[in-house]
């Protein structure tokens, strides 16, 4: 029973490095696509970004 439960921990563990390493070489793509949602985002709101001035407090108006 002990050797099930240290195998199941082992297992866990090799899964987590697994993960950690196939996470660490996708993040600059992950970080490229996330870059490009945020400029299609700005481009369809460019009142959000026109420095007329207003601050988020002022958002009250809407």
């Amino acid at each position: 029973m002990i050797t099930v439960i240290v195998a199941g921990i082992g297992l866990i563990l090799i899964i987590a490095v697994i993960v950690g390493i196939v996470d660490a070489r996708r993040a600059s793509a992950w970080r490229r696509v996330a870059a490009e949602r945020r400029r299609n985002w700005e481009a369809r709101r460019p009142e959000f970004h026109q420095g007329d001035g207003h601050d988020a407090e002022s958002w009250d108006d809407d």
